[in-house]
């Protein structure tokens, strides 16, 4: 087995991609902000309409987009919401 390091990885390479985090509970929510403080430059949390994180992760300072919205923008999108509602929304807005 192979562990993996921070010095294994390029940062770099999603540095300037377009990335959308779909969820803003406690994986999406360390995922956005790690990726901001590690220099993505084009990030947003995607939320379905009327979300209470909202307010949370633009209290972070993070742009939160429609999930249909992020999902036609980004390059790169990481699935964060409860494993449950992931092939809905998937089917439905990606």
């Amino acid at each position: 087995m192979r562990v993996y390091y921070d010095r294994d990885c390029d940062v770099n390479l999603i540095k300037d991609k377009k990335v959308a985090i779909l969820g803003y509970g406690s994986q999406g929510h360390a995922h956005a902000l790690n990726l901001r403080d590690s220099g993505a430059k084009n990030l947003v949390v995607a939320l379905r309409e009327g979300s209470p994180s909202q307010a949370k992760a633009e209290g972070e300072g993070l742009q939160v987009m429609g999930i249909a919205e992020a999902a036609a923008w980004c390059d790169l999108i990481m699935f964060t919401m409860p494993d449950e509602l992931q092939a809905e929304t998937y089917k439905k807005y990606v």
